[in-house]
């Protein structure tokens, strides 16, 4: 049975009223946080539909914010998230795109820039009673929630990579309970995405992540 949070049962009641528009725009900045840089530039939020319209209204922005500073779901902190963002001079702005019909009504890009200007981006769409799914992964098309513990493997198409990172899950006890595949063209990049059982362990991700053509392994607990 899954565990659940207050942010379930009632949303976020320190920041707003909705938890689609609060507790699911939380959940989603936390993943991007987790697959984010050590050192982060400036962050991008494109706001869509619902989300553009009452993304102040609703605390949607303190709720992004929050994800992006890597906030608990009960911290307290996280009314004041804007103000906290300014303190740790993490730099964002949003982008409003009412125009702009989505699958889902509340849906976010996030687009995270590093001091170099490499950027990393996800779109993610809070489905209802902060449900999250996760759509885009750098422009390309996924689909993954937070039903399991996700590992995301970014890395080149070349033969043998998908075999490296299960032979690695394998030695160390990880079972798979699903994985799939999304390269951006043959040969180019791909991002391997891997739902578990338990989360995996640093020496997994690590063995994972020292093969050359391994550009990251991130874990989303």
């Amino acid at each position: 049975m899954k565990e659940l949070s207050v942010f379930d049962i009632i949303g976020p009641s320190m920041i707003g009223p909705s938890s689609s528009h609060t507790a699911g725009a939380f959940k989603i900045a936390k993943v991007a946080y987790q697959l984010a840089p050590k050192t982060i530039a400036k962050v991008t939020f494109v706001l869509y539909e619902s989300f553009a319209k009452y993304y102040r209204k609703c605390g949607t922005d303190r709720a992004l914010v929050a994800g992006l500073l890597g906030m608990d779901e009960e911290d307290e902190r996280m009314k004041d998230a804007l103000s906290y963002a300014k303190e740790k001079g993490l730099s964002y702005i949003f982008e409003i795109r009412e125009d702009v019909n989505t699958k889902h009504p509340n849906t976010v890009e996030i687009i995270i820039e590093d001091p170099r200007g490499n950027t990393i981006s996800i779109t993610g769409a809070s489905i209802g009673e902060g449900t999250i799914c996760i759509e885009k992964l750098n422009g390309i098309e996924i689909d993954f929630n937070e039903a399991y513990n996700t590992l995301l493997v970014r890395h080149k198409d070349h033969p043998g990579l998908v075999a490296h990172i299960t032979n690695c899950l394998g030695n160390w006890q990880v079972n798979i309970a699903y994985m799939r595949v999304y390269r951006e063209s043959k040969g180019s990049m791909a991002s391997t995405i891997i739902e578990v059982d338990h989360p995996i362990s640093m020496q997994a991700l690590e063995a994972i992540s020292n093969h050359v053509d391994v550009q990251y392994a991130r874990m989303m607990n």
